[in-house]
């Protein structure tokens, strides 16, 4: 599954905290851990396991041969990695700068709301093309159109430069000017890349599975157990993705794989690819 994300050009990244124990490690609480994630729009979702939120980890998990684009939030490791990366475009999250915008509506209303207006004006374009189902090519050239998304980040950039010099840095209307404007590199980018989405919200919305089962769960046993998860969230929550019902997805798999040898095709069994069998029960 990893490797058919890293064979496209398109992916989007996160991250999420989870605590673990480590009974070799001196005292009795808890460490952080993280579940990195991979996806894109329509494939699988992977989940990885590591200890830490190093920049390191993130080079381990793409390796240095991935070429394309590079989806994230804000966090320095995925600018490092495109930098040191020339074959990989960073492109930023449009759903993390207007969050910022949508908590400084308490503190300034007026400034804030027009940044939020600016925003949804370009994701209702972004609808209108995805009921058009335009190709990327032609996305790329409505969203840099006379009328596009161009004109409306040229617009919002001036605003929120005007709101910067004007409200205090550490306000919420201030910080939130300060994202954009750092981001707006990687925000910009998607002018020139139709295929891209305008925010992460899909990979968000697959790892919150697992952010509401560690409340109940509240942290792994042992770091060594992490991965098992990652790959259990992996399956699990690419056949729902994919609309499969991942108990009946289980049960076909593991009765298939053992009679499977290395030399066998196993991309029939991923999660984007697997068929039910007709003569297979689903266990409501």
């Amino acid at each position: 599954m990893l490797a058919e994300l890293r064979a496209g050009r398109y992916l989007q990244a996160d991250e999420t905290p989870v605590r673990y124990n480590d009974p070799d490690e001196p005292g009795t609480g808890s460490f952080q851990g993280y579940l990195w994630v991979l996806s894109r729009p329509g494939g699988d979702v992977v989940f990885d396991w590591k200890v830490s939120r190093r920049h390191a980890e993130l080079t381990t998990l793409l390796t240095d041969d991935y070429c394309g684009l590079l989806q994230s939030d804000g966090y320095e490791a995925y600018a490092a990695y495109a930098r040191t990366h020339p074959g990989v475009t960073w492109l930023g999250c449009w759903a993390h700068a207007r969050r910022g915008f949508f908590e400084a509506q308490s503190e300034n209303p007026r400034c804030a709301t027009a940044c939020l207006r600016l925003i949804a004006r370009m994701y209702r374009r972004e609808r209108a093309w995805d009921e058009q189902k335009l190709s990327a090519e032609e996305r790329t050239k409505q969203r840099n159109a006379p009328d596009g998304l161009a004109r409306t980040m040229n617009a919002l950039q001036r605003l929120a430069k005007w709101v910067q010099a004007r409200v205090l840095p550490k306000s919420l209307l201030g910080r939130a000017c300060s994202y954009l404007l750092n981001q707006w590199a990687p925000l910009s980018a998607h002018l020139h890349h139709g295929e891209s989405r305008l925010d992460n919200n899909l990979i968000e919305n697959a790892i919150r599975p697992s952010c509401i089962g560690k409340k109940n769960w509240l942290f792994i046993g042992h770091p060594d157990a992490g991965q098992r998860s990652a790959i259990l969230y992996s399956i699990i929550v690419s056949c729902q993705r994919h609309g499969q019902d991942p108990l009946a997805y289980l049960r076909d798999i593991l009765s298939r794989l053992p009679r499977m040898s290395n030399r066998d095709d196993l991309a029939p069994l991923l999660p984007c690819n697997w068929t039910p069998p007709t003569s297979l029960t689903t266990i409501p």
